[in-house]
């Protein structure tokens, strides 16, 4: 009866990547309002900063978005690594690169806990490097994945999607309903990050640190128990033949 009522794995992976979806909101929102105007999970933002700045506009950033941008490709690139020589969906090299995540963020919440990073531009951008650093990590992990329309870390495309194949554009609505839940909790983890930093900068990295905790062990415990149930399968056939 427990098989029956469990969410399928597909099912899961979806709700767990919606989930980061949110934290990237809250990060996103800590990053721009609370450490000198910088995404450090949506790149298409820095870009356009970087390019509006080198034209001259008045008091945009340069060196942190830029840095941003450097440290999310060198954490995708690392994460990459690690999961090319794993398997399809979920294996041991996500859960280790999404406890990366957890690590990296927990470590950062502890460290602007402590340490006025606003007192010096290198404290700064350090923080700001390492949250694109994780952010790197975490898009390339969902990415591998392959949960269809979620990436957790952009929503254009998303959006381009949703009134692209809507029934208002003579389509469908394929995948309207994670398409609009994926915009919905990017915008509200924005809320949530904007409303954290009036108690501290360390909360919003404090609650993107325990969703990526959650999400970590929710989708390992899933794995290995999918991984017990596939083994325990071929042990039958075999036994049967």
């Amino acid at each position: 009866m427990a098989k029956k009522n469990r969410v399928d794995t597909d099912r899961l992976h979806l709700w767990l990547m919606l989930v980061l979806t949110f934290s990237t909101g809250v990060i996103d929102a800590v990053g721009y309002l609370g450490l000198d105007r910088v995404f450090t999970g949506n790149m298409t933002g820095n870009v356009v900063l970087l390019g509006m700045a080198f034209a001259g506009g008045d008091g945009l950033p340069i060196l942190r978005p830029a840095l941003a941008l450097v440290f999310f490709m060198v954490g995708a690139a690392l994460a990459g690594r690690v999961l090319r020589k794993g398997p399809e969906g979920w294996s041991g090299r996500t859960s280790s690169t999404l406890l990366a995540v957890t690590a990296g963020l927990t470590a950062l919440a502890v460290y602007v806990a402590l340490v006025d990073v606003h007192a010096d531009e290198v404290l700064g951008s350090i923080t700001t490097s390492v949250l694109a650093t994780v952010m790197g990590i975490q898009a390339a992990t969902a990415k591998r994945l392959k949960v269809a329309e979620i990436t957790t870390v952009v929503v254009t495309s998303t959006i381009t999607g949703l009134a692209s194949d809507s029934r208002l554009a003579g389509g469908t609505s394929i995948h309207w309903a994670r398409r609009a839940s994926a915009i919905a909790l990017i915008m509200a983890g924005a809320v949530v990050g904007a409303l954290a930093l009036t108690v501290g900068l360390w909360l919003g990295v404090a609650v993107s640190a325990a969703l990526s905790a959650v999400v970590t062990l929710l989708g390992h415990l899933r794995h290995r128990r999918d991984k017990e149930e596939m083994i325990a399968g071929s042990a039958k056939v075999a036994a049967l033949r």
